[in-house]
């Protein structure tokens, strides 16, 4: 198969366009032939060596934690999947030669659900990750109706999935985000506010006693500013500051389930969620996507390897 690899640690310069084995489909394992792959930072983060504390990474290695595409094959006993299902996965089984940049991935059952119908591959190929990292973020700190939530980074690939989800369970969302996407957010169902210096005090213009929760998904000193607004100072869960805990709320980590990220796709099949697409690239020009992710990390949507077109 044709995959995107590094034989070392590295940035967009390093990736090569490769061949290698199809990968071993174990007992419990489906192989999908890939037709998209979302690109995000995380995937960057693995490759220079900055997770190495905590994943381990043997190379060559295939980036990608996320992908939609068709199953091709299955392992012994993995039943819950027919070939030639569509399906979406947060692909965590094996960082030596198993990430989403390739034509084929084999996926343990936990990290799979069915694609959402009406959801086109480069859509649906950006739900897995942000999905269920906004989902479990939400879930974390039991954000519920008529809840008022303070999102930072309310307009990126997680936080926006994140106020959407919000919304659906009937909280009142406050998002920070740049000028430019306020008019994004209102179409969200959010209340648009702008980051940096005096925040704690706009947030209390709009909620003068407090909000109920808050979740960081920008990182800085957004844990610190949300415990000055917060009714409980603990309500507060990031994926972007490591000192959460220490600073008294919680850090998220997205994690591989299988009911989550299927109850994710029932909100995106029913219309309820949406994810801009900014641009996709084919497999072979993997590298210029990384390299976009960099010139502008701030900018309104996804950026997504058409592998189909490879």
């Amino acid at each position: 198969m044709k995959a995107i690899a590094l034989p070392r640690y590295g940035g967009a310069d390093d990736l090569e366009l490769t061949e290698q084995p199809t990968p071993a489909v174990a007992p419990g394992e489906f192989l999908v032939r890939v037709k998209a792959a979302g690109v995000n930072p995380a995937d960057e983060k693995i490759a220079v060596g900055n997770l190495d504390g905590i994943m381990v990474t043997h190379f060559p290695l295939i980036p990608g934690f996320e992908m939609a595409g068709v199953v091709e094959a299955r392992g012994f006993g993995a039943t819950e999947f027919e070939i030639g299902d569509e399906v979406i996965g947060f692909v965590l089984k094996d960082w030596a030669q198993n990430g989403a940049y390739a034509e084929l991935v084999s996926a343990p059952v936990r990290t799979l659900a069915r694609k959402p119908e009406s959801w086109d591959w480069l859509h649906a190929a950006c739900l897995p990750l942000n999905g269920l990292t906004a989902y479990q973020a939400i879930k974390r700190i039991n954000i519920s109706e008529g809840d008022t939530v303070l999102i930072h980074g309310a307009a990126g690939g997680v936080g926006s999935l994140a106020v959407q989800i919000a919304a659906i369970r009937g909280a009142h969302v406050i998002g920070t985000a740049s000028e430019r996407n306020h008019d994004y957010l209102r179409e969200l169902g959010a209340t648009p506010i702008t980051y940096g210096e005096g925040l704690a005090d706009r947030v209390r213009e709009l909620a003068p006693e407090g909000v109920d929760a808050a979740l960081d998904f920008y990182g800085g000193d957004a844990v610190a500013v949300s415990r000055k607004v917060l009714k409980d100072p603990a309500r507060v869960a990031s994926v972007a500051d490591i000192t959460a805990p220490e600073q008294g709320g919680q850090l998220v980590w997205a994690r591989a389930n299988a009911d989550e990220l299927t109850e994710v796709a029932a909100l995106a099949e029913s219309g309820k969620l949406s994810v801009p697409v900014n641009r996709s690239f084919p497999l072979e020009q993997a590298a210029d996507a990384w390299r976009m992710l960099h010139a502008d990390s701030r900018a309104r949507g996804r950026i997504v390897l058409d592998i189909d077109a490879t």
